[in-house]
């Protein structure tokens, strides 16, 4: 080495790393052309930790505090660069900066539905959401596994790697843990603690610490949404009877709202009612055959007046109308009676 190239070259005295802001996990201290000086000060701030590499090699990991550079401070360093007992020149390597801060409110989510067995209505489609919190806790094998040589190594950049190892176990976690979709809302936290008993060892086999995770929504995808509400309404409706009073009720809001308000409610009742009376009989086999067309003719007895208001009267001591509900039609069907 000339002595031009000597005196370009930079003695670094003091190493330290302010955190502009949050987001970064690891920062390579610039040295390209500059050597360390022999007692230079490292800082190292709490929630962080410094690793020296010597040609690849990883070497010294120090923890909070400030330190002087020597041999006595830096024994793999001294070991792998063979310095003697009485070394005291400056020196080269790489300083890597780590922050072992708490890396809170991390989303994570299936971007895909996720295909599982269910109980109840066999193989179901779930999207599931919620975050999760994680810090470094081993430079060393955080360095050999993941962030490597890079000047920056930021959160996204180990998310997008972490990615599909979270939706892989969030599959096997749905599908082991037997619980039917009805009751997954009950019990994210059970769903969330077999998650981050599932994800701490990959994370740890990274040199990173799962602290929380926590699922916040499992839901089915639009379609089978749908399909699903159906069902619901279907069994809370219990059988084709129940189920004509239960639309009928769902009927009598809508109506109010409507061209004409409840006026017309007492036509749409007749007819919903018939409909529903229509179909129990052809379900029992007992549609009157096309003989007996005049006869069908004649109103049904379900079709009377009387037989409306005892439906109506019949529907409020369900609870599924209000008692506004009832008199409005009501009124509305003795007014259809009084001309």
């Amino acid at each position: 080495m000339g002595i031009g190239d000597f005196i370009k070259k930079q003695f670094i005295d003091v190493l330290q790393w302010q955190e502009d802001g949050d987001g970064t996990l690891a920062w390579r201290h610039p040295m390209q052309d500059a050597e360390i000086q022999y007692g230079a000060q490292l800082t190292v701030r709490e929630s962080q930790a410094a690793l020296f590499v010597n040609e690849g090699r990883i070497a010294d990991v120090l923890g909070p505090g400030r330190h002087v550079l020597k041999t006595s401070t830096l024994p793999v360093l001294t070991y792998l660069q063979n310095w003697d007992k009485l070394f005291e020149s400056p020196f080269k390597s790489d300083v890597y900066f780590f922050s072992t801060r708490l890396q809170l409110g991390r989303k994570w989510g299936t971007a895909q539905p996720v295909t599982v067995r269910d109980k109840d209505f066999g193989m179901v489609r779930l999207r599931a959401f919620g975050v999760y919190s994680y810090r470094l806790a081993d430079p060393k094998q955080f360095f050999a596994e993941i962030s490597g040589t890079r000047d920056i190594y930021t959160v996204d950049d180990l998310e997008m790697q972490l990615r599909n190892l979270i939706v892989s176990a969030m599959s096997n976690t749905l599908g082991a843990s037997e619980l039917p979709f009805l009751d997954m809302a009950t019990n994210f936290g059970l769903l969330g603690e077999r998650m981050k008993e599932a994800m701490a060892p990959v994370f740890e086999r990274y040199g990173v610490a799962l602290d929380n995770f926590a699922v916040e929504s499992v839901s089915l995808p639009e379609e089978l949404q749908k399909a699903f509400d159906t069902r619901v309404s279907m069994g809370m409706a219990g059988n084709l009877a129940a189920f004509t009073q239960y639309q009928t009720a769902t009927a009598i809001p809508m109506a109010a709202q409507n061209e004409g308000g409840l006026a017309g409610i007492g036509a749409s009742l007749g007819a919903g009612l018939s409909m529903g009376q229509v179909m129990t009989e052809a379900m029992r086999g007992s549609v009157l055959p096309a003989t007996a067309t005049p006869a069908a003719s004649a109103p049904a007895a379900a079709d009377t007046p009387e037989a409306k208001l005892g439906k109506l009267k019949s529907l409020l001591d369900g609870g599924l109308i209000t008692e506004a509900d009832y008199t409005a039609a009501k009124t509305a069907l003795l007014k259809q009676i009084t001309g």
